[in-house]
């Protein structure tokens, strides 16, 4: 018997161990049950009424009206506008729309934040507390760049967040979500930090950051919270294929939101530093163009005439490494630094020209509300260039107009066979501005320039197009 039972035992010795590390592991993991207790009476549901004025159906002259139960409604719906809530025709010509999102309360009086988005365009806001009182918000001032509106409501003695600094949040340490996904309220999710810094499309002033913690529709403008319970981000945007959470959703940090806030209550508005000229990221093949070691900083791909960084002397092609003693790693880095320096201030800069260090001093202006930052007839000279397997021709005056470029900027591109300038990603129709630190002026020059080219090297090539200017690397050909 006792032989029969000892095997039987060693057979279950893996599991058993395994079993004991997993019960080991979730020893260390996190509780978040005392955060939630202490701080989720500080997140609020908001939700919002609108007027919408119905778009009714309007059927071009000479075509009968149908009745309502035709089946060529859905195809003239289709192609002459929208009956509006319901379909029908006969409805009331406005009606309201409802949204629903999150926030949290920053200020025992009463002071809340929340995403713009939540309660853009809102006639009426809503704020429900934790014990279930309804109060009615009022938006005191918002920020459309950074996504970001402050309300108040009439109280006193509320529960407040405890705000918490976005350089103090390192990636893969452990954070939570509060908020009301799908209207279900007060729902709790967490996950970790992916990554910090992060610049999304049309978003260049906010460092998002990125978690895994689980957000849906409804819980843009709620708290994300580390495991000290303070908050590190207002939770605003997913990235999904479906509407839904799919593992990547974005917070904006809790410093940048705090400038905000600060700036509505002194001045009612939000001023941003502007610099005055168009970035982008530098390539390994740019940066052996450009003399650097390694790829890194903000390419000047072009200085806006009267701007900031013309006043200082920045020119293109100048790489900035440093902006006021922080490194600039990615050319995302600098909007947002450039952005939370104080109008009027002056600001160091360190940037690499023609391979060397160079110290620049730029007072900073404020960002235009609009800004507008980059699209004459003789006949065109045209030169092919077999080196490069691509054909050019001078600019006429409308083109160069068009473009935004002076009298002594530019040739166009006519022909890109296959070659260095293909492999590099010029394309027919690119304005060649500059081309290995020098400006492009004429035909001439250019072949000029394309002779004296190093042999088996990669030069930047300054591409002007109508989505404006990008440095590109051009690898010469050794023969």
């Amino acid at each position: 018997m006792i032989a029969k039972i000892k095997p039987a035992f060693f057979s279950l010795f893996p599991l058993l161990l395994c079993l004991f590390a997993l019960s080991a592991q979730a020893g260390e993991l996190p509780d978040f049950t005392k955060l939630v207790q202490k701080y989720g009476p500080a997140v609020v549901n908001i939700s919002t009424k609108q007027k919408i004025h119905r778009q009714r159906m309007v059927l071009p002259q000479g075509l009968p009206q149908l009745p309502d139960n035709s089946p060529w409604n859905d195809l003239f719906r289709h192609f002459f506008g929208q009956q509006g809530q319901g379909g029908d025709n006969n409805g009331p010509d406005e009606y309201d729309a409802q949204s629903l999102g999150s926030g949290f309360i920053i200020d025992s009086d009463g002071y809340i934040l929340t995403n713009y988005h939540v309660v853009e365009g809102a006639d009426e806001i809503l704020v429900r507390l934790s014990d279930r009182r309804e109060l009615v918000g009022k938006l005191v001032g918002f920020d459309k760049r950074s996504d970001i509106a402050l309300l108040k409501v009439k109280a006193s003695g509320l529960p407040v967040v405890k705000i918490g600094r976005t350089e103090d949040v390192k990636v893969g340490e452990w954070a939570m979500a509060i908020g009301s996904p799908f209207g279900f309220d007060h729902s709790v999710s967490v996950g970790v930090v992916s990554a910090v810094g992060r610049s999304l499309p049309n978003e260049s002033y906010v460092p998002f950051i990125q978690t895994d913690v689980a957000i849906n529709p409804g819980n843009s403008g709620g708290p994300l919270f580390n495991l000290d319970g303070e908050v590190i981000g207002i939770n605003s945007q997913i990235y999904s294929r479906t509407g839904g959470y799919m593992g990547v959703s974005f917070a904006i940090p809790m410093d940048v939101a705090m400038n905000v806030v600060a700036q509505i209550k002194s001045k009612g508005y939000v001023s941003r530093g502007w610099l005055g000229v168009l970035i982008q990221d530098v390539t390994y093949e740019l940066a052996e163009s450009f003399g650097m070691s390694r790829p890194s900083g903000a390419l000047v791909a072009k200085v806006l005439k009267g701007g900031p960084a013309a006043k200082a002397g920045v020119k293109v092609g100048d790489v900035i490494v440093k902006y006021n003693d922080k490194t600039v790693d990615a050319s995302s880095d600098l909007p947002w630094l450039v952005g939370n320096t104080p109008v009027g201030s002056d600001a160091h800069m360190v940037v690499i020209r023609n391979g060397k260090k160079r110290d620049l001093t730029v007072r900073i202006e404020e960002l235009p509300k609009e800004e507008q930052v980059a699209s004459n007839q003789a006949p065109p000279r045209h030169v092919s260039d077999n080196r490069l397997h691509m054909t050019v021709t001078d600019l006429t005056a409308d083109q160069r107009k068009e473009l935004g470029l002076d009298q002594r900027n530019g040739v166009v591109v006519q022909q890109v066979d296959a070659g260095p300038a293909y492999d590099a990603g010029i394309r027919r129709g690119d304005v060649l501005a500059m081309m290995n630190g020098v400006g492009v002026e004429s035909v001439a020059q250019f072949r000029k320039l394309v002779k004296a080219l190093p042999a088996g090297k990669s030069v930047a090539v300054l591409v002007q197009r109508r989505s404006g200017p990008i440095f590109l690397a051009l690898r010469v050909p050794k023969a």
